[in-house]
């Protein structure tokens, strides 16, 4: 076994490895009670109610928690399916996990659509005052909670209208061999749905197909419409996916234009030069100058770039930027050659 680094999911609920199914939510009703940002004020509580929420979704489900306990968070959260590298390998497969979950939903979840405080409530007169944030178990008036049911005059509490959980968004890296040919991305997600009960939930593994079509720009966004988690109390969220450009070992982009960083001497800059590029699509273009060529010139080779967008069958060009290698130092003769020659 290969021990990875990364978030001690235990540690975050205050929690010893091994611990069982009950322990697990035992820790978590009351880190989250006492975290929770419309009580707890305190700076960096949201970000950790979100934490909290995150280590429960993993250990309180039995697949991901068996993959992070052999290997750790590098394993549970490895690269997509079938697009090569990442780590986080088992049984010869890969992990993708990415805690997309709303905390607050969770919460209220947890809790069966209603406050943990209610039985509270009736015996303090809904005195806030009473509330310690450094007590996970202290008493919380209802004011400022984002209740999952509302009161009707004269009338019983009735369930929301549920709301729609905001977008969850992923970066899709791309390379420019990858925007320049198109391809298809396959991309595992992890989520919860509802049971046939309408109350509980499962999680489930969905893989994504995402077409890359030739010449998308860095920032094209595709959406998945309710693909993110179910609860009873939400509408899943939108997954989206945004095109993110991979570095480039020889060229960087510039919208659908690439350019290649053509390195010459300063004699080839003087005296006239050839340069070998290469292209995206393997082949090799051979460019003759005979002009002087000054630090941070430039040459475009027309239609050699990446498909435009729109027009996938047009071009955009590649661009020759010239950078001359000057020597780090001349012998006396070169120096005295070079006045005889040179103009002033």
């Amino acid at each position: 076994m290969v021990a990875v680094m990364g978030k001690d999911y235990y540690k975050v609920l205050g929690i010893a490895k091994g611990a069982s199914d009950d322990e697990i939510k035992k820790a978590y009703r009351k880190q989250a009670l006492r975290f929770h940002p419309d009580k707890n004020k305190s700076a960096g509580a949201e970000d950790k109610f979100k934490e909290i929420a995150e280590a429960y979704d993993v250990l309180s489900d039995a697949k991901k928690k068996d993959i992070y306990d052999r290997y750790g968070e590098e394993g549970l959260k490895g690269s997509t399916v079938g697009g090569g590298g990442g780590g986080g390998g088992h049984n010869g497969s890969t992990y993708n996990y990415t805690f997309h979950g709303d905390p607050h939903a969770m919460f209220a979840e947890f809790f069966g659509g209603r406050s943990p405080f209610d039985h509270f409530f009736s015996q303090n007169g809904g005195n806030d005052d009473a509330m310690d944030p450094a007590d996970p178990f202290a008493t919380f008036g209802m004011g400022s909670f984002h209740r999952p049911f509302k009161s009707q005059p004269g009338g019983p509490r009735v369930a929301r209208e549920k709301q729609k959980d905001p977008p969850v968004v992923h970066e899709l890296k791309v390379s420019l061999e990858e925007v320049f040919a198109g391809c298809t991305k396959k991309m595992k997600i992890s989520r919860k749905r509802l049971n046939p009960d309408g109350r509980t939930t499962r999680s489930e593994d969905k893989i994504l197909s995402v077409d890359i079509k030739r010449g998308w720009k860095e920032g094209t966004k595709i959406t998945f419409p309710r693909e993110g988690d179910e609860t009873p109390l939400n509408i899943p969220a939108d997954v989206v996916f945004v095109v993110k450009d991979k570095p480039h070992p020889v060229f960087r982009r510039e919208g659908s234009d690439i350019i290649y960083p053509a390195k010459i001497s300063l004699r080839d800059a003087l005296c006239g030069c050839t340069v070998s590029a290469p292209t995206l699509d393997g082949r090799t273009i051979t460019v003759t100058s005979r002009d002087v060529v000054k630090p941070g010139t430039k040459k475009r080779i027309v239609g050699e770039g990446l498909p435009l967008s729109k027009w996938p069958d047009k071009r955009g060009d590649m661009i020759l930027d010239f950078c001359v290698k000057f020597p780090d130092k001349l012998g006396q003769n070169t120096r005295d050659a070079l006045r005889q020659v040179l103009p002033p």
